[in-house]
């Protein structure tokens, strides 16, 4: 039986639109929870709280980048909490020691570029395995933060190190500008600059990335140089917004951290991903803690719903790896 052309287009159309569909599925997500934080509490649609949601997102933003471009290449970078703590602690030790507040923050934002290459010669040199290294430099640094520490918190009062995480600008804070400044540099970097390509090639598939003549053990290490440098700087966003740092800042934002870019398209074998699919992630991830926290939900769930979470990511990115491999 003859079929028509207009009666075949769609079915050509169909999957290209669920195809479309799924890999916005993020935004769809977004919609989705923001009506529920909405319908949990009419407080949700605020503007308060969405100055809120933005300050959230932004220093989780800066990690779950920096994991990010390390799932681009392949690999993993579990040590983003340590660094955002021992970086923070350092520019707190700084200052009370009479640093200028931008001797400070350079000591935050350098200390997680050292960390960075230090996790990216082991990994990409020494052949070691990017998960286990990570995780293990991770704890190291998480207990080098309660030694500097002590288990107190150490004040910081210097406004000029704390502004960006207190200040405002006709009544909206500023520290989201950061995460803005942020989306708009990878933006280019990934899409329009050799190395950006490169990192999508290198995780794609290295031995072909190599043959075509890519540095690929430099770009590796790179990677986890940019990693190191975002979760430094995390570090001194986070210790500026709560004008000081202690043993246990940032650990509940691990597991988080590698959801986000996951949820938002990153593929766990590396070489896939879209900015907007990491914004989306970030948001997204945001507003769900957001609405956590208006609906007075029981903290012995919160741990729960972060878990759920990334098992979502992982089965996601299966579906996803699936599908593209069946085009």
């Amino acid at each position: 039986m003859a079929v028509g052309k207009g009666a075949t287009e769609p079915a050509k159309g169909s999957p290209k639109l669920g195809q479309m569909l799924f890999d916005n599925i993020v935004w769809l997500l977004l919609v989705l929870f923001a009506v529920v934080g909405y319908l949990l509490n009419p407080f949700f649609f605020s503007v308060a709280n969405f100055q809120n949601i933005l300050v959230q997102a932004t220093t989780l933003g800066f990690l779950a980048v920096g994991v990010a471009f390390t799932l681009l290449i392949g690999e993993i970078d579990l040590s983003i909490v340590g660094v955002l703590g021992f970086s923070g602690a350092l520019a707190a030790l700084a200052l009370n020691a009479g640093a200028p507040a931008v001797i400070a923050i350079l000591v935050a934002i350098l200390t997680g570029v050292v960390i960075g290459l230090i996790n990216g010669l082991c990994v990409a040199v020494l052949g070691m395995n990017s998960l286990i290294t990570t995780l293990a430099v991770g704890l190291t640094l998480t207990g080098a933060v309660l030694a500097l520490t002590r288990g107190t918190t150490i004040t910081i009062t210097d406004p000029g190190y704390t502004f960006i995480g207190s200040g405002q600008i006709g009544g909206w804070p500023i520290m989201p500008l950061a995460i803005i400044l942020l989306f708009v540099v990878i933006s280019v970097v990934l899409r329009r600059t050799r190395w950006g390509r490169s990192i999508f090639a290198t995780g794609g598939n290295r031995r072909a990335a190599f043959a075509a003549g890519i540095p690929t053990t430099k770009v590796r290490v790179s990677a986890f140089m940019v990693s190191g440098l975002l979760a430094g700087t995390a570090g001194w966003l986070a210790t500026a917004y709560l004008s000081g740092v202690n043993s246990t800042i940032g650990s509940e934002m691990m597991m988080y951290a590698i959801a986000a870019p996951v949820i938002g398209g990153v593929s766990l074998k590396g070489g896939i991903g879209r900015v907007s699919g990491i914004l989306g992630g970030i948001l997204l991830i945001t507003v769900v803690q957001v609405a956590m926290q208006l609906s007075s939900i029981s903290a012995y769930y919160i741990s729960m719903i972060g878990g759920a979470m990334i098992l979502i990511a992982v089965l996601l990115d299966v579906v996803r790896v699936r599908a593209s491999s069946r085009a």
